[in-house]
């Protein structure tokens, strides 16, 4: 795979994962091991977190649950909770109050204070 080095970085990129959509990596990277998903934490004006991950861990009104790539669409009210991120370098916690989140097509979206 022919590789780039950035020139404000200086971080050494795969030039066709770079061209690929979240979809596309996501069958990529499962191919490689553990599958993953994009995942989006924002409010009107402030971005939490975008990014891929293995896993979110969230609570409902049910109580907790996961979300893991190849999850059914899904929409459902967060109560208040700590979204737990786990990624492929990191685990990210994210305190909300009140959120949205919208699971489609490997794809997680997380509305907070709406």
């Amino acid at each position: 795979m022919p590789k780039r080095t950035l020139a404000s970085t200086g971080e050494i990129v795969d030039v066709e994962r770079a061209q690929m959509t979240d979809e596309q990596r996501a069958i990529a990277d499962s191919s490689k091991g553990k599958p993953i998903m994009a995942v989006k934490v924002y409010a009107p004006f402030q971005m939490y977190f975008e990014g891929e991950a293995y896993s979110l861990t969230a609570v409902n009104e049910t109580g907790p649950f996961d979300i893991l790539p190849h999850h059914h669409n899904f929409l459902c009210m967060l109560v208040p909770c700590e979204l737990i991120i786990t990624t492929p370098t990191e685990v990210k916690r994210v305190k909300i109050s009140r959120a949205l989140m919208h699971v489609k097509a490997e794809k997680v979206t997380v509305f907070v204070d709406v």
